[in-house]
């Protein structure tokens, strides 16, 4: 009895907050809940970053579901990242059985069946509200890190773009922008290298083909316009309750560097486009990126460096993020260090490297005399989490053995008709989901090269002869830039990726330059 004593007093006195806070659960000794001896977590502190961790099957997704519900309730929007298609129940209440009853009893909480509201987004072919951005806001840089260019190339993509600004050429979509890399490798080679130097059609050709192997990846659907503004993510509804967006992803499982570059831009845009906040009662917005894994496994080493930065700084903006993943070795370990949060699901060891991956996970949860942390790592049971966050003093409280409180949402997916009903009464749907393809670098210098062919004069066959180098210099560009497959891709990938990392790389002053130029948050 002294030992329940002792552990509930720690327990009490670790968990024990004087703002509002989120009840996760009750906390666990010997694998038993102590009835009402409640884990939570302080809203002001929920702009630290958090982890959500645990083998397939062991609760993971239940316990964003109570965060993002319970965020909504105290009038918190937040963005959840839906790889696997199984977060959009969270729209429709609960129901009630004796299980649920249960562990709500143990916990101390009252339940009550409640739905959110919700909003659905896409960046492919799934329904729901276009996230889309230009090239023009992503900035040479950040644009020639997701092609992978070297330096040189990199130098002549901010070539591009500095006689595009000074051109009034916008470019929006990856045609724009393979349309001017033709037209300065040919018609435009003299004027280009008057002013820059040498232009190489070697360098040229490189960079169409890096364009292309983008597009494979689905990049036609996320460049253009109309650009998605961060700002409405941070929405409440008529009842005060914040609104939850879900990104349908379930297409682009097989496209990890769409959604990397995708997730990464995102990030970027919201970190300069929000103000500096402070330390708030509550955040503003919370982003919870299920798969975190697919983040991190095609990112190069320049796009992780953004993302290291972009955690570390997008707190103050009142931004929390938080990353769903298998094991917390998924994480490196820069970013791993700025998760406040920690929920810990039950981890399997089936190999060798899963012992070796669990004596890991145990080395970052607070050192405890209660637990043997890494043995009920193994053992911890469906709906039971190790617990870790951070106090209002930013100090970690103590390690609990927790038993997850329930979601008092649906805990299955919608139905297609459900989800009509969703994506037909959604104004950002209305807002977001009509096609704008304005006049932009594509149509300026293909009106200017046929003009230009209209005016010329006809010519002999020695001056035939002399240009031909050059026709087949251009025939080897214009069949990279004319391949179906090039065309079909003009407006997914950048456009996301573009909104963030541009104010983070200095590029442009974040939203409000790209507004002038391309009418992105306009």
């Amino acid at each position: 009895m002294a030992k329940i004593d002792d552990f509930s007093a720690e327990i009490n006195a670790g968990y024990t907050f004087s703002g509002s806070s989120i009840v996760l659960g009750a906390a666990m000794l010997d694998g038993v809940a102590i009835d009402g001896l409640q884990v939570k977590i302080p809203l002001r502190t929920m702009n630290r970053h958090g982890l959500i961790a645990g083998a397939t099957g062991t609760g993971k997704t239940k316990s964003l579901q109570v965060l993002a519900e319970e965020l909504a309730a105290n009038g918190v929007s937040s963005l959840l990242m839906d790889i696997k298609g199984d977060l959009s129940g969270i729209a429709m209440p609960g129901t009630e059985n004796p299980k649920i009853t249960d562990r709500a009893t143990k916990i101390n909480i009252t339940w009550r069946a409640t739905g959110n509201s919700i909003e659905f987004l896409t960046l492919s072919n799934e329904k729901g509200a276009r996230l889309r951005a230009t090239v023009s806001e992503f900035g040479p840089v950040l644009f020639s890190r997701i092609l992978g260019l070297n330096d040189t190339q990199g130098g002549v993509v901010a070539v591009i773009f500095k006689y595009c600004d000074d051109k009034n050429l916008p470019l929006l979509d990856l045609k724009d922008f393979k349309k001017v890399l033709q037209y300065l490798s040919n018609e435009g080679k003299a004027e280009i290298e008057a002013e820059f130097g040498q232009f190489s059609a070697v360098t040229a050709g490189t960079i169409l083909r890096k364009v292309v192997e983008l597009e494979q990846q689905g990049a036609e659907q996320f460049f253009g316009e109309l650009s998605f503004e961060v700002d409405d993510l941070c929405r409440m509804d008529e009842n005060g309750r914040g609104i939850i967006h879900i990104v349908r992803l379930t297409d682009i499982q097989d496209r990890p560097k769409l959604f990397s570059t995708f997730m990464l831009q995102m990030l970027a845009e919201i970190y300069a486009s929000f103000p500096e906040e402070g330390d708030v009662e509550q955040p503003k917005l919370c982003i919870f990126i299920d798969e975190a894994h697919l983040v991190f496994q095609e990112a190069s080493a320049a796009l992780m460096q953004q993302m290291e930065a972009i955690i570390k700084l997008v707190r103050s903006k009142g931004i929390g993020i938080y990353f769903i993943t298998q094991n917390p070795t998924d994480i490196p370990d820069s970013i791993l260090a700025q998760l406040g949060l920690k929920i810990q699901h039950a981890l399997r060891a089936f190999t060798a490297k899963d012992r070796k991956a669990i004596k890991l996970a145990a080395e970052n949860y607070p050192i405890t005399k209660w637990y043997e942390t890494e043995d009920l790592l193994t053992n911890l049971g469906i709906g039971e989490a190790f617990v870790s966050v951070l106090n209002e003093k930013g100090i970690p409280t103590p390690l609990a053995h927790t038993l997850m409180r329930p979601p008092q949402s649906r805990m299955d997916i919608l139905s297609p008709s459900e989800i009509e009903h969703f994506i037909n009464n959604s104004s950002l749907v209305r807002k977001y989901n009509q096609e704008v393809d304005r006049e932009s670098a594509y149509e300026i210098l293909t009106g200017k090269i046929q003009e230009a062919a209209e005016a010329a004069p006809p010519q002999d066959s020695t001056s035939s002869q002399s240009r031909r180098p050059v026709k087949e210099e251009k025939g080897m560009i214009e069949k990279v830039i004319d391949n179906p497959l090039a065309r079909q891709v003009g407006r997914t990938v950048a456009r996301e990726l573009t909104r963030g990392l541009l104010g983070v790389l200095g590029l442009g002053g974040g939203r409000s330059s790209s507004r002038k130029k391309t009418g992105w948050f306009s």
